[in-house]
């Protein structure tokens, strides 16, 4: 009976989250752009608590509709997981009572950033990245406002060839992100790459992880979350799962800080 009852809970929780969720007013509903490839799109084992929603955290589907939020939040490659997402999601929530969260999955795994460009095709995973992104949040601004834009990519761009240009591009494309949701002084978090125990980084990767730590100095309302202590999933590149809520964690408290300063 208890195993009937626990795969009944599940399957419900399921077809909730697979129906179009009751949409609060405008200025209740706070809208996070999550943004970047793949350990923003999550590639951690989904586990139950993962399943489990929040009442008050929705997110945009792959078909451009409100349902709640659970993971696998991303549908980027069949590899998606549990992420960074919904336990952001989930703290902000808890935290600001009277308002519920809506979250617009829009990362990439492996996109470099160059591909989140205008009109960039992106092979891989034959999507337009910048262009897929800007149709999203077309549809999410007439329900909600966004209040902050979550960023996790530069694995992709840590090689001797694209390193050195990327601070500078990261700071263009923070610039066209907040346009596009049209919130100037949108936050932008940036949240380091793993840092793995015996997996050693290379020049290159400590170049694109110091123009991530710099956006707190360098950019206006701009913050970044570290990844010390956190574990990879054995493949010593993704977050495991209990890394990647810790990782939401640590957004969520960025963020929450930001608001309040």
């Amino acid at each position: 009976m208890t195993t009937r009852f626990i795969l009944l809970t599940c399957l419900l929780a399921v077809f909730a989250a697979a129906q179009d969720a009751t949409l609060p007013s405008k200025d209740k509903f706070q809208l996070f752009l999550l943004v970047g490839q793949s350990n923003m799109a999550g590639r951690g084992v989904v586990e139950e608590q993962d399943k489990t929603p929040h009442p008050r955290v929705l997110m945009l589907s792959k078909e451009g509709q409100w349902v709640l939020a659970m993971d696998p939040l991303h549908f980027d490659k069949t590899a998606a997981g549990v992420g960074l997402g919904k336990t952001f999601g989930q703290i902000v929530a808890e935290a600001t009572p009277g308002v519920t969260i809506g979250l617009i999955p829009c990362a990439v795994g492996g996109s470099p950033i160059d591909s989140w460009q205008p009109g960039v095709f992106y092979p891989p995973t034959k999507s337009h990245p910048w262009d897929d992104t800007v149709k999203r949040v077309g549809i999410a601004l007439k329900a909600g406002t966004v209040k902050g834009i979550l960023w996790h990519q530069g694995e992709s761009d840590s090689s001797a060839a694209l390193a050195p240009a990327y601070e500078a591009k990261l700071h263009d494309l923070i610039k066209r992100l907040r346009e596009l949701v049209k919130a100037p002084d949108a936050p932008f978090i940036a949240g380091q790459m793993g840092k793995f125990e015996g997996v050693p980084w290379n020049p290159e990767k400590v170049i694109v992880d110091k123009a991530h730590q710099d956006v707190a100095t360098k950019v206006p309302h701009a913050a970044f979350v570290s990844a010390e202590g956190l574990n990879h999933k054995g493949d010593k590149v993704h977050f495991d799962s209990a890394a990647y809520r810790e990782l939401g964690k640590r957004y969520a408290e960025a963020y929450l800080k930001m608001i309040k300063e």
